[in-house]
């Protein structure tokens, strides 16, 4: 790291006589650093982007003799809250590209606790990604919206239906006009003009077996399960988790139960979907999250999780390990939704025996 800056984001404060709190008050960002000597703070305070690493240390042997001031400095690099002033642009993205994705840069910035050699790392990977959406419905379109508004490079929306006024409730990418208009057309058209800058591709179809769907995500990054379709037992679910497991894909999946949202993010060599729905059987938590009751905002949120989680599997932003469900209850806000299930032993996709 050249000039090394605190992040704009993780302004550091005192929250003790020999303390620091640097990161601010989000659980899972602040961090408390034990300063009983004052040298963390003044570190802090030398890293504003005008010095290097090495006129940081030195200012502070002359205040802080005796005291191992490098291995201070060097925990404070490595935290995650330090970012580089002289961190180059990277030539993969353009002016126009930057302006687009600015807060989006923003936002990884301030999340990310892992050193980067610039800002813009997990917008590129995004950019190198692809996505297949697996139905275009209140779910889908949101999820579509969002990945598409990222930046994420190139996705591929599959549905076999067509627009009906009811789904207008919720399906966000169509309008009255697109009443009987087949959804994937409809989808592709509002997605290029959300984002003219990636590749937005779809197809007209029905996915009727684990084998078709094999071959849907074939070269694809992550799947965003967004159909309820086959619900029966060994439906689309089981083949998603079965495809995945086979193609070393990682899957999101969405969906409703009325006012209860979950969405699971599952990834070869983690517990997956099928260790979840045993393990809770056994504990009666099993829900069937493909009821017809929803409203613009359970659809919204259920969409937008699974986009959420699709972003983290592409960037590794936030560090959080696949192999859970979570969500929320719009009727008891403070129930909140998140099980993650250890895998188990018998399980013929994820199984350790």
């Amino acid at each position: 790291m050249r000039r090394p800056r605190v992040k704009p984001e993780h302004q550091p404060y005192r929250s003790g006589e020999r303390t620091v709190r640097i990161g601010g008050e989000i659980y899972g960002l602040a961090s408390e650093i034990s300063d009983p000597y004052g040298c963390a703070w003044a570190a802090l305070e030398l890293m504003d982007g005008s010095r290097d690493r090495q006129a940081v240390v030195e200012c502070l042997r002359r205040r802080f003799p005796g005291l191992d001031v490098e291995g201070v400095v060097d925990t404070l690099l490595a935290s995650g809250h330090v970012e580089d002033a002289d961190a180059p642009v990277p030539e993969q993205l353009d002016a126009r590209q930057r302006a687009r994705y600015s807060r989006n840069a923003d936002y990884f910035r301030w999340i990310d606790l892992r050193p980067r050699e610039h800002q813009w790392e997990p917008q590129l990977r995004l950019r190198r990604s692809r996505v297949v959406v697996l139905g275009m419905g209140g779910t889908g379109c949101h999820a579509a919206w969002a990945l598409a508004a990222a930046g994420v490079g190139a996705i591929h929306c599959v549905d076999p239906d067509e627009v009906e006024l009811s789904n207008l409730n919720r399906q966000m990418l169509f309008g009255e006009a697109d009443i009987g208009r087949a959804k994937v057309e409809a989808a592709l058209a509002r997605m290029r003009e959300i984002n003219s800058d990636i590749e937005i591709t779809g197809e007209i179809r029905r996915i009727g077996s684990q084998e078709e769907l094999s071959e849907l995500i074939a070269g694809c990054d992550v799947l965003a399960l967004c159909a309820d379709e086959p619900r029966v037992q060994g439906g689309i679910r089981r083949w998603a988790n079965r495809a995945s497991a086979a193609a070393g894909i990682p899957w999101v999946g969405g969906g409703y139960a009325g006012p209860q949202v979950s969405v699971g993010v599952f990834a070869p060599g983690y517990p997956c979907f099928e260790c979840f729905l045993a393990e809770g059987k056994e504990r009666g938590h099993v829900t069937d999250f493909a009821w017809p009751g929803v409203i613009a905002t359970s659809a919204g949120i259920s969409g937008l999780l699974v986009a959420q989680g699709v972003i983290t599997l592409l960037t590794g932003v936030p560090e959080v390990p696949p192999g859970y469900v979570h969500g929320v209850n719009l009727v008891a806000p403070d129930d909140r939704v998140y099980v993650r299930y250890p895998s188990r032993g018998d399980c013929v996709v994820c199984g350790r025996d």
